[in-house]
């Protein structure tokens, strides 16, 4: 039995929707019941009344659920205490990131930090949107570092959460270029031929705003699902494959677009219409009292508020 089946249950018993906790979870739905089903077959019983709607839990599941909240709540509770033998007399600030910013943004907003601001170390963890903002709410982690649109905000107590800014960038479409250094592969495609599309797993971040940005394109855009995957990483080298094309941020195609192993899947005056910024932030627990954190989390902060700021 893993733990994550105990937080999918609890998600579970309190949204009563198998879409709606897959969706919170950043799981497709037949992963989210695959797993539903796995803890049920440790049970040896049912825990779901899949009769009802919305979803009940049955009384074996009531009782899980109640004791789920107290051995979640320890197992998180035994981390951060092991956590703190284990950090104590360090001042390494551990920051938690999604697959994509930790592979594209982070080592060069890492290098800028040590230039401007002096050594750091740190500690990184590339996890998924939901699992990354949960090592902050669980204390696992300093930072949080995701990307932030208002359409897709994340749920943080603006009370006990506070944020800074670290840079914005666009996401869009980008392609393999043809001989000629045009895109193999230009939006938006016709009903007749629609264009192979890359795209991200159900319930990824960017995915969700990629959906919003075709849902509102006009004219429409015709494209064909031809392959999905969690990363944009992924994305990147099957679109410079020429598989299809791929939205992505901007950060993750600098060098591809230098060396025109990629390039806009959109004429340059379409870009605007076809594209989305979203915004690049920080996030830690506010200090309470006297208690302001790791010695190093406090000066870094300051100097990130600082030049916000400025």
């Amino acid at each position: 039995m893993e733990t994550k089946w105990l937080e999918d249950f609890v998600s579970l018993a309190e949204t009563r929707s198998f879409s709606r906790s897959a969706q919170l979870r950043h799981v497709t739905q037949p992963a989210f019941s695959r797993r539903i089903q796995a803890l049920e077959a440790w049970a040896g019983t049912d825990l779901v009344d899949r009769s009802s709607y919305p979803t009940r839990l049955t009384p074996a599941g009531e009782t899980l659920y109640a004791q789920s909240l107290e051995v979640l709540q320890a197992v998180q509770g035994m981390r951060s205490m092991l956590r703190g033998h284990a950090l104590a007399g360090q001042d390494v600030i551990e920051v938690a990131a999604p697959h994509t910013l930790a592979f594209t943004f982070f080592p060069s907003w890492l290098a800028e930090l040590r230039e401007r601001f002096g050594p750091v170390k740190s500690r990184l963890m590339a996890l998924n949107v939901h699992d990354a903002a949960l090592r902050l709410v669980d204390g696992g982690c300093d930072l949080l570092i995701a990307y932030h649109h208002p359409a897709e905000p994340l749920q943080l107590d603006a009370d006990r959460y506070e944020m800074v800014v670290l840079g914005r960038e666009t996401l869009a479409a980008y392609s393999r270029a043809d001989e000629s250094g045009q895109p193999r592969f230009r939006l938006p495609g016709t009903a007749a031929e629609p264009l192979p599309y890359l795209a991200y797993a159900p319930g990824a971040y960017l995915g969700r705003l990629v959906e919003l940005l075709l849902k509102e394109a006009q004219p429409a855009v015709h494209l064909d699902r031809v392959y999905e995957t969690d990363m944009a990483e992924g994305l990147k080298v099957m679109a410079a494959e020429g598989h299809g094309l791929a939205f992505l941020p901007s950060s993750a195609v600098r060098r591809e677009l230098r060396s025109r192993r990629l390039v806009p899947a959109q004429a340059a005056d379409e870009a605007g219409r076809l594209s989305l910024e979203m915004e690049i932030r920080a996030y830690r627990v506010r200090p309470q009292g006297r208690d302001a954190g790791k010695r190093a989390l406090q000066s870094l902060w300051q100097f990130l508020r600082g030049r916000t700021e400025g």
